[in-house]
């Protein structure tokens, strides 16, 4: 008796995470619907202006000194009235960063710019807070932020300062991302394709289409009045863009997104690195979700498909919780029985939209499309291998876990394993090679009592085997790398300055 009810609870269970999954991967369905009916037409130009407002640039930096000059090279070179600019070094560096902006900005300073060197006396709230800080420094009206791995366009503030004088209750404007190193190795091409599928068709659709959108936390502006009346940067969720831009949505400010404007970026070419970012991305998400689910549904002015779609957008990275625990339950299913009572086969094809999505950005934005598609099996194998890193990132926001705000480091387009920056594996390296090895456990398992199941459980183990491989010859690079030279272990045991609490 206690088997059958056991059993039973087993099959409700297993069938709550696969409808769950399924809603989540409809929604980019509904996603790829609206962009299909009003994603494909051109963003009207901007009006023209007689006279430009003041506006601020901020760049937030932590120990950003690979990537630094680039940056204020780039910053000090945008054609906007030298009289109505100021720019803001936002610098929480506890290395030499410090020193390095200091010289760039007396340099600078002496040519007649109108930049500032601020450095706070503590890192409270991480990057919220340093915006905060220095937006109390200036009553520009309106503020665009960069971070330190970005390279806006000379003709940036031109392009879009406009949009905001010719609507008084525009707050938000956002450009597209794209890639100064896609090309550098697997890892950044995967990552390539990823970011082209969110910006060519999520972000489209969900602002053509009427729905909430996020601010990507760089390459955009803000109006100081839609900051102040939405509450202000805010630290307590490890992503204080997507948390600012749907308060400010829900207080009736209007967003842009602008996916003509292209502003380059460097994508982390280490795994690690790109770990530390989903593992980032993936709480903070799961953070604003238990913070703006009641008052996204409790919005009068919001439309139930607004509700349905924002909290879906809020859900986005639950999903690899729920995956992680389908692939460990599997194999009970496969002992009890149970496995052959769910139809499983429709989740398969409403998965379908991921794939449809890359290769459709790829269409879009280049001529090679059908050589970039090379790499899809890889991004999505990643989705399935970044099950234990995104997952526990998810489970400790759903636990209410404060998190510390962790640095993808940079490298500019150098080998990262001579840098000083480049990361060492953690405990998450050794869950996923357990979680591989209970996976493929399982697929041999599904060989004997249910074929059907088997490419699923391949294809979760194909994708911690792709990130389990690429951590390990991560690791032994690095172990290489310093047995060549004199400098520190990678690896030391003492933790790095953006792992210790402010």
């Amino acid at each position: 008796m206690e088997g059958i009810i056991l059993s039973s609870i087993l099959l409700v269970v297993y069938g709550l995470l696969a409808v769950s999954l399924a809603v989540f991967t409809g929604g980019i369905w509904v996603l790829f619907a609206i962009w299909v009916s009003k994603g494909r037409r051109s963003t009207p130009p901007p009006p023209s202006l007689d006279e430009w407002p003041h506006v601020v640039v901020q760049l937030p930096l932590y120990n950003e000194q690979s990537v630094v000059e680039r940056l204020l090279s780039a910053v000090v070179a945008l054609d906007y009235p030298q009289d109505r600019l100021t720019i803001q070094v936002l610098d929480d560096s506890t290395d030499d960063t410090q020193q390095l902006v200091a010289r760039l900005v007396w340099r600078y300073r002496t040519q007649g710019l109108d930049i500032h060197h601020i450095r706070r006396p503590h890192r409270r709230d991480y990057k919220a807070g340093a915006l905060a800080y220095g937006q109390a420094l200036t009553d520009a009206p309106f503020i665009a932020v960069f971070d330190a791995d970005f390279i806006p366009p000379a003709d940036f503030l031109r392009r879009t300062i406009p949009y905001f004088v010719a609507d008084e209750r525009l707050g938000i404007l956002q450009a597209r991302w794209t890639h100064l190193n896609a090309e550098q190795n697997l890892i950044t091409r995967t990552q390539a394709m990823s970011i082209d599928g969110h910006f060519v068709i999520e972000q489209t659709a969900r602002h053509r289409g009427g729905l909430l959108v996020s601010f990507n936390g760089t390459g955009g502006i803000w109006r100081r009045a839609c900051i102040e009346d939405a509450g202000g940067w805010q630290g307590d969720t490890l992503t204080e863009d997507l948390d600012l831009s749907y308060r400010a949505q829900l207080r009736g400010w209007r967003f842009l997104y602008i996916p003509e404007l292209a502003v380059l970026a460097e994508i982390p070419p280490q795994v690690l690195a790109f770990k530390r970012q989903q593992a980032r991305w993936a709480k903070g998400t799961t953070q604003n979700l238990r913070k703006l689910f009641l008052p996204l549904w409790r919005n009068p002015q919001l439309s139930l498909l607004q509700k349905c779609m924002g909290t879906l957008h809020l859900f986005q990275y639950v999903p690899h919780l729920l995956l992680w625990l389908l692939v460990l339950l599997t194999p009970a299913m496969l002992l009890t029985g149970q496995l052959d009572k769910l139809p499983l086969a429709p989740l398969g094809v409403v998965g379908l939209g991921a794939p449809l999505m890359y290769a459709i950005s790829q269409y879009r934005l280049y001529k090679g499309w059908a050589r970039r598609l090379l790499v899809l099996p890889v991004l999505l194998a990643a989705g399935s291998g970044l099950v234990v890193n995104n997952g526990l990132a998810v489970l400790s926001a759903l636990l209410g876990k404060d998190g510390e705000f962790k640095r993808t480091p940079k490298f500019n387009r150098q080998s990262w394993q001579q840098s000083r920056y480049a990361l060492r594996p953690d405990k998450t390296l050794v869950i996923e090679c357990a979680m591989l090895v209970y996976t493929l456990w399982g697929a041999g398992l599904a060989l004997r009592l249910n074929p059907g199941i088997v490419p699923f459980l391949l294809m979760q183990a194909f994708g911690l085997a792709v990130v389990v491989g690429y951590g390990l010859m991560e690791a032994w690079a690095l172990r290489q790398h310093s047995t060549s030279t004199t400098s520190p272990k990678p690896w030391r045991s003492h933790p790095r300055p953006e792992e210790k609490k402010p």
